[in-house]
């Protein structure tokens, strides 16, 4: 027995000591799934070799068959995976196996809760796998050696899960990594056979490199019994070890496509479509698109891992390769096998090929084409929309090119439904729009309610014009970017002139500018009372309810942008408002004969309603206050 020098005792990182109590205490709905994401991992660390080896061979050591084994010992109640990949050096280990390196780990963690924690789904969240281990055992070591290293640099890793874990140095004469799992008395019932071999075909036959398990042959006498002492282990292959993207679209079954992407994504459930494609010609790759079912939870996090795996001849180059899709689309998983890249290429490399543009603007598209065609069913587009809705959004602002195609992929809140609910598209708003409508109109709050609740839509609502409610943070800077749709510009009713097109008849403008020209000495007591609080006052007409709004000029940043950027540290120029009085309202009658100090105070009062209902905040709360109780006590 190999004897282990230089041992310590280590503490888990503290989001991982949090991860093992939840597996190890909760309720798994899944348990097998440990087996799937064990066998992903050494899948993955035979496919690092193979790429490492492409400049230097001797890291093979002589054996250049990557292969994944695993055994089970029904007395001892263990179950061993081993792999001949690229294996780990001490550091290596602490750092995989002892802290869950990526952002976001510990703010997603605090989030769950209750029923939460008993869901499997969570292995897939954090892809580290790994752990999926203790679900199912009470003490996990791992043996490992990193290829090319000295047969003395192996190293033991222990742990029971109990929020510590022991690191050993010990002689390994081969490199990869050996796993053993301690079964839990609950858990015997994967050291077999028969249960080991289902979960491989289950979950991992479509894996590369080969997944072998002992078989036991006997030899037989001419009647046919076996002849004891004769019997000898030779190990059998179970999976199909065949990459699944490269095998013809026919071949592959629902499920196949299904598995596949559990291996590729580390998730749990389901994608909701996929698209697998051959191209031949200038360019020659192989690509099998996913999009996923539910959102990891470092989605919002721009700089964190992102991107599909790259194979180049079936060689696996790397994971997360982002230069193949745009950043909106990084919820997008997946696998790109091509012949035109070499098989050193590295990140640097390919941020200078002009294939990589080619080849990710052809992705690019076949991305947004797969989208559309899920936008044909509303329920399983409207998961979508409503798990990757808001990074899609980022679209039109970062890729010109295909601005028109993401636009009737989105969807938002409508006066159509008014529900908090976006599942309008732009088309079926265009195919609403009122005759003589010209433009599609829009409102930009920080909430829904808000939105919904804007003085501005009171004159749409009248006139039966949609208005879309927008109130995402991102939808403010995808409108400064989204310019038409459809030949039909986009215009924020917040913003500029009241323009109803032709769904106004001359008479009614007329009556508004007599109106208008009635209440001019009114306008300007109120701009002298104001002064420097408004940059102009006017009568308007689109408020058929609330007696003023505020308005910034047509192509000033809103509201909701601004308060975005102060809340970030960037400071704004000043921006005053226009205000804009309700002829027909009682309180702009009281405001019109009202003189002296009591006009000036209703005139504020006014102004500081507008701000509220917009969403604003106030310079001077206790200033409006006071002013108000001194109008209602007068």
């Amino acid at each position: 027995m190999t004897t282990a020098t230089h041992e310590e005792t280590l503490g888990f990182q503290t989001e991982v000591k949090q991860l093992l109590n939840l597996m190890i205490n909760s309720l798994y709905s899944n348990r097998e799934i440990f087996l799937r994401e064990l066998i992903s991992n050494s899948a993955d660390a035979c496919d690092k070799l193979r790429y490492a080896a492409l400049d230097n061979d001797a890291l093979y050591e002589g054996d250049s068959e990557l292969r994944i084994e695993i055994e089970h010992d029904r007395e001892a109640n263990t179950i061993t995976l081993r792999d001949n990949g690229i294996g780990m050096n001490r550091e290596d280990v602490i750092a995989n196996l002892g802290t869950i390196a990526r952002s976001g780990t510990a703010e997603f963690l605090k989030q769950l809760s209750g029923e939460q924690q008993k869901d499997a789904k969570l292995i897939g969240q954090f892809g580290v796998g790994f752990y999926s281990g203790f679900i199912v055992a009470d003490e996990v070591a791992v043996r490992t050696r990193k290829a090319g290293t000295d047969a003395s640099e192996g190293v033991e890793w222990r742990s029971k899960g109990e929020g510590e874990f022991t690191v050993a140095d010990i002689e390994r004469d081969t490199h990869g990594t050996e796993i053993t799992l301690h079964l839990k008395d609950d858990a015997k019932e994967f050291a077999d056979d028969y249960r080991l071999q289902s979960l491989v075909r289950k979950y991992s036959d479509h894996i590369e490199v080969p997944v072998r398990m002992p078989k036991v042959e006997t030899a037989k006498d001419d009647e046919g019994n076996d002849i004891e002492g004769s019997e000898i282990t030779t190990w059998e292959t179970v999976n199909e070890a065949t990459a699944l993207w490269a095998r013809p679209k026919s071949d592959v079954s629902e499920d196949e496509y299904k598995a596949f992407y559990k291996h590729v994504a580390h998730d749990f459930s389901d994608p909701l479509t996929w698209s697998h494609n051959k191209v031949e010609g200038k360019l020659e790759y192989t690509s099998l698109l996913y999009v996923p079912g539910r959102a990891p939870f470092d989605m919002f996090d721009r700089d964190g891992a992102r991107g599909i795996k790259l194979y180049v001849q079936r060689v696996f180059i790397m994971d997360d390769a982002e230069q193949f899709l745009p950043l909106y689309l990084r919820f997008i998983k997946g696998v790109l096998d091509t012949r035109d890249l070499s098989l050193n290429v590295s990140r640097e490399l390919l941020q200078q090929d002009p294939k990589v543009d080619k080849i990710k603007g052809a992705l690019t598209k076949r991305a947004l084409d797969m989208l559309k065609k899920l936008a044909k069913d509303n329920e399983q587009y409207q998961t979508f929309w409503n798990t990757f809705g808001s990074v899609l959004k980022e679209g039109p602002g970062e890729d010109a090119a295909n601005r028109e195609k993401i636009a009737g992929l989105l969807r938002f809140a409508s006066t159509h439904t008014d529900t908090a609910a976006q599942e309008s598209s732009l088309a079926g708003y265009v195919e609403r729009m009122k005759e003589g409508q010209k433009k599609i109109y829009y409102v930009v709050a920080d909430s829904f309610n808000a939105a919904k609740n804007s003085p501005h839509l009171e004159i749409f609502r009248k006139k039966g014009i949609e208005v879309l409610l927008l109130s995402d943070r991102v939808d403010e800077w995808l409108m400064s970017h989204l310019t038409e749709f459809e030949g039909k510009s986009f215009a924020d009713v917040a913003k500029g002139e009241l323009d109803l097109g032709d769904v106004e008849d001359e008479e009614e403008k007329k009556a508004q500018a007599e109106t208008a020209k009635a209440k001019e000495d009114l306008v300007k007591r109120v701009k002298e009372a104001l002064s420097d609080g408004v940059q102009e006052v006017k009568i308007t007409h689109r408020l058929t309810d609330s007696p003023a709004c505020v308005v910034l000029p047509e192509h000033e940043m809103g509201y909701q942008m601004r308060r975005i950027m102060e809340a970030a540290g960037q400071p704004m120029p000043e921006v005053k408002p226009i205000l804009e009085l309700n002829p027909d309202h009682a309180l702009v009658a009281r405001l019109e004969n009202a003189e002296g100090d009591l006009f000036g105070q209703l005139a504020h009062i006014l102004l500081d309603q507008a701000i509220i209902a917009e969403g604003g905040h106030l310079d001077d709360p206790a200033a409006y206050v006071k002013r108000l109780n001194s109008v209602l006590t007068a």
